[in-house]
């Protein structure tokens, strides 16, 4: 059993507290977060059949307010923030001046003049320092804002039955204020799931209550809460990228060769550079010049059931890449990954071979499987859009 980490505590924290069989947390930033409550498969398989809930108030929140606002979000982002309506929310990367990846996140906007940016890594001085002759207020209010992600087929059912104002009938990548009892309450229809999904947004003293109410309102359909471990698998199968995973932060990485732009892992479609100006801009245009990067991130899919796991990738004796995540996915019943590959086998269709190390009784042992590369996502059930 691992002991309860001496991190902060979320205020969903105590309702984990209560839910957990296996006792196993982990860190993530400043907070304790758990990572399997339960067991994982079963809390996958909620997820995908059913609904789940998981913590995210320990996501970094940052609050952008001011006359500038929009001038600095699209300084700031590789996207056009200019087109970005009130009640939108955009998925975006921010870059350093090489063009290499700092992080990705979901933009909120709030307002004309107010944005909510969310990242899973530290932030603030990067967004400060990039606010710089703006009149912009940017401010982090990751602890007083709890949140929580309904995910899973029933979701839209189970949140139904809350009677919030203003959520029937919302859009995929919307946000709405509506009202939880007498608390404000924001709901988001997104999710890092690649399944119909929505987060909730409300002030750390009204948490509880919300997670009982979102409990009651399930019954008598099964809503169970998950981990980290669960949540991993199905943003595998959804194609997202992760800080951490895919990518290291541009800012603090120990070598240069450790960065990535975003045509390196196929956020190609998030870069425009049609805009005058953003941070990374002049050197993604260069990279975009000379015919795109010299790796990619692709989908693959690899033979057999032992997932390839930190496995490196060969065409014949040629060292061609490595895998950054792996699953067996249950629902697909295939062995999926996401791999950084030379550029040259980053085509639908093109083969190689998985270097597998696994373990067979006393001995540690090393196949080489195939691979296919295919189009992400993995999963992607149109109920996540309809």
């Amino acid at each position: 059993m691992n002991a309860v980490p001496a991190y902060l505590q979320t205020p969903f924290h105590p309702r984990l507290a209560q839910a957990t069989e296996t006792n196993l947390w982990e860190r993530w930033g400043a907070f304790t977060t758990a990572s399997v409550l339960t067991e994982v498969g079963e809390e996958y398989t909620c997820t995908r059949t059913s609904a789940t809930l998981y913590d995210t108030s320990p996501l970094r929140k940052y609050r952008v307010q001011g006359p500038d606002t929009v001038r600095f979000v699209d300084r700031l982002l590789t996207r056009d923030m200019t087109t970005c309506k009130v009640g939108q929310v955009v998925y975006a990367c921010w870059c350093d001046d090489d063009g290499k990846l700092i992080e990705d996140g979901t933009v909120f906007r709030l307002a004309e003049d107010a944005f909510q940016i969310n990242a899973q890594e530290p932030q603030l001085r990067w967004f400060q320092d990039t606010a710089r002759g703006l009149d912009v207020g940017i401010e982090e209010s990751t602890a007083r804002l709890a949140s929580l992600a309904l995910q899973g087929p029933l979701s839209g059912e189970i949140l139904g039955r809350m009677n919030l104002p203003g959520v029937a009938g919302l859009r995929y990548f919307r946000i709405v204020d509506s009202v939880f009892g007498n608390a404000p309450l924001q709901v988001s229809r997104t999710g890092f799931t690649g399944d119909l999904g929505y987060e909730l947004w409300v002030a750390p003293e009204h948490a509880l209550a919300l997670w009982d109410a979102l409990m009651a309102a399930a019954a008598p359909r099964r809503l169970l809460p998950i981990g980290s471990a669960a949540l991993n698998m199905t943003r595998i199968e959804a194609g997202f990228v992760m800080v951490n995973a895919e990518f290291k932060a541009a800012n603090v990485v120990l070598r240069p060769s450790q960065r990535r732009s975003p045509f390196e892992l196929g956020l190609d479609w998030t870069v425009n550079l049609k805009k005058d100006h953003f941070v990374g801009r002049r050197a993604l245009a260069a990279e975009a010049a000379r015919g795109g990067p010299r790796r990619r991130l692709v989908g693959i899919e690899v033979e057999g059931r032992k997932p390839a796991v930190e496995a490196f990738l060969y065409d014949g004796k040629r060292e061609i890449g490595l895998v950054t995540s792996a699953m067996w996915s249950p629902v697909l019943k295939k062995n999926i990954a996401l791999a950084t590959v030379d550029a040259e086998y980053a085509a639908p269709g093109a083969r190689f071979q998985a270097e597998i190390w696994y373990r067979k009784e006393m001995k540690v042992e090393r196949s080489l499987v195939g691979c296919t590369v295919v189009p992400r996502p993995f999963f992607d059930p149109p109920r996540k859009r309809a």
